[in-house]
């Protein structure tokens, strides 16, 4: 079944987002993409009721905490090395 909405969003950020959902699905490929994102969000949402069905029992909504990594990390610094990697 689906739903037609009507949401308030910034304007700009809108604008952008449609330019370029139409430029890679064309106009009737915008309320896919907004439902796509939705899903997205709510991931735990359906993994845990993916995984409700193959176990056949209720199970609630996946609490996940970050973790400060054990060893020192940078971002940066392993994406460069990718971009270097494969000049």
């Amino acid at each position: 079944m689906r739903v037609k909405t009507s949401l308030l969003l910034d304007e700009t950020l809108w604008r952008l987002f449609k330019a370029r959902v139409t430029k890679e699905r064309g106009l009737r490929g915008l309320s896919e993409a907004v439902e796509e994102a939705i899903r997205e969000e709510l991931c735990d949402i359906e993994v845990a009721e993916s995984l409700s069905k193959l176990a056949g029992e209720e199970i609630g909504a996946l609490d996940v905490e970050p973790i400060k990594p054990l060893t020192e990390t940078s971002a940066a610094q392993a994406v460069r090395e990718l971009r270097e990697s494969t000049l």
